[in-house]
């Protein structure tokens, strides 16, 4: 298979109209205040309009919703006839994000979405097939089982496949349920794939699915913003709730995400943080996805000033202002630590991400100040403070181990009450920790991660 070939990059600036975009769009862009293409979108658009498929290579934040949706929106105004693309991410709220892009870039002609994911009913989201959306947006562990599972739904007519944040949805382990959806599509079709990085498992996705594709690269190593302030946060690993809540107290007029690595830990410090007068609200794979939902709309509308969240929120999710990234946890993937920090200092505002590091730390710390190509600086602490706040952080803590054991108590009398469920059930319960980052073959014993 021939390689794929490099969009050609103009010297003169692009503007929308430059692009050969409709009125219909341009007056939504207008409306949205999107004054000028980005890089992916510049360089995107035009072969995509021409009808070649897309490789896009471009990190998260970087406009690339728009750079696919824009194109297919295009199309559908010259022939808007039935199921007309799916859309494929990663985690529910990626697709419901990408769904509204779509709503309001084509509200002039409108287009009709259906987000199709796990932990909502099945018969609802059949209803919402059949009245024919335009676009579906989809995970792809729900879209297939409405494939093999609900009546009168295929398909077979697809225009355009999109699969967004590819090496993401690889890394969980999409990659079987991804050969079953592609077998089902029609050949003639028009595929996007794009992806942060090209990893040898996109690679071979792409050769499996794309047809003389262009190539557009914007970010071809991961790196932090200009616009945002790295620190890190020394501390003993005994004494890291407290520190924890010294940065809350100091920090606490600003719009702060917290990252933890385990589902536990999002909920045990949103609740010291509530107990203690914070509003913090948690967002994780476990919760049902009306409360994930919900808390990040309490989140973005600036209800709630704390999001203690799991790698769920890390990739995608354009949260509009956020000041602070806290990173509780090091994560252990360099890549993954560029995604938390990236939930910041977005569309080119300042930020500031912290993350504390104890004496277990010093070598992860080192390697991501390694691949970023940069320094972290030391974030300083009033010792007398934080020596002050321990007693409360203790109470605080004692308070939510206790909360913690009452709600798992009332959860498992629930379960006893109310049976184990059906295969449906379980089906959902899998694809919600497929979604949240769990490897397949660990789901069953590995119900604290993420």
């Amino acid at each position: 298979m021939p390689a794929p070939e490099e969009a050609s990059t103009s010297k003169e600036p692009a503007t929308f109209p430059s692009l050969g975009l409709i009125q219909p769009l341009l007056d939504a862009l207008e409306q949205l205040k999107f004054t000028e293409p980005t890089e992916i979108q510049a360089q995107a658009i035009p072969p995509a309009l021409e009808g070649r498929d897309i490789i896009g290579v471009a990190s998260t934040g970087s406009g690339k919703t728009a750079a696919f949706a824009l194109p297919i929106l295009q199309k559908l105004w010259d022939d808007p006839k039935g199921l007309f693309a799916c859309v494929l991410a990663p985690t529910r709220e990626l697709a419901y994000q990408i769904s509204q892009q779509f709503e309001a870039l084509g509200s002039a002609m409108g287009v009709r979405c259906a987000v199709i994911v796990g932990g909502m009913d099945m018969t609802t989201q059949a209803v919402a097939l059949a009245k024919r959306p335009h676009i579906v947006v989809a995970t792809p562990g729900r879209l297939n089982d409405h494939l093999e599972n609900t009546k009168g739904f295929s398909l077979r007519n697809l225009k355009y496949l999109v699969m967004d944040e590819a090496d993401r949805l690889l890394d969980l382990d999409f990659g079987p349920v991804l050969d079953k959806i592609l077998k089902v599509i029609p050949k003639e079709r028009s595929t996007y794939l794009f992806s942060a990085t090209m990893t040898t498992k996109v690679a071979k996705l792409q050769r499996a699915s794309l047809s003389n594709p262009v190539r557009v690269e914007v970010a071809s190593k991961y790196q932090t913003v200009s616009t945002l302030l790295q620190y890190y946060c020394l501390m003993p690993q005994k004494d890291k709730d407290t520190y924890l809540i010294y940065l809350a107290n100091t920090l606490a007029q600003n719009s702060t995400i917290i990252f933890t690595r385990t589902v536990h830990d999002a909920s045990r410090l949103s609740i010291i943080l509530r107990t203690l007068g914070f509003p913090a609200i948690p967002l994780h794979g476990q919760l049902s996805q009306s409360q994930r939902l919900g808390s990040l709309n309490k989140f973005k509308s600036g209800g709630q000033r704390v999001l203690v969240a799991t790698d769920v929120a890390s990739r995608g999710l354009d949260i509009p202002s956020v000041d602070i990234v806290i990173n509780f946890d090091i994560p252990t993937h360099s890549k993954d630590y560029i995604h938390r920090v990236g939930r910041t200092a977005r569309a080119g505002r300042a930020g500031k991400s912290i993350t504390l590091v104890t004496q277990y730390d010093v070598e992860l710390i080192q390697r991501i100040e390694k691949v970023i190509g940069k320094k972290m600086e030391l974030w300083e602490t009033d010792k007398e403070e934080i020596a002050l706040l321990k007693e409360r952080a203790d109470e605080a803590c004692r308070l939510a181990a206790n909360e913690l054991k009452e709600q798992q108590h009332s959860s498992k009398k629930r379960k006893r009450g109310g049976g184990e469920g059906t295969g449906r059930d379980e089906r959902d319960r899998d694809d919600d920790m497929v979604e949240a980052g769990m490897p397949s073959g660990k789901r069953k014993s590995r119900g604290g991660r993420r």
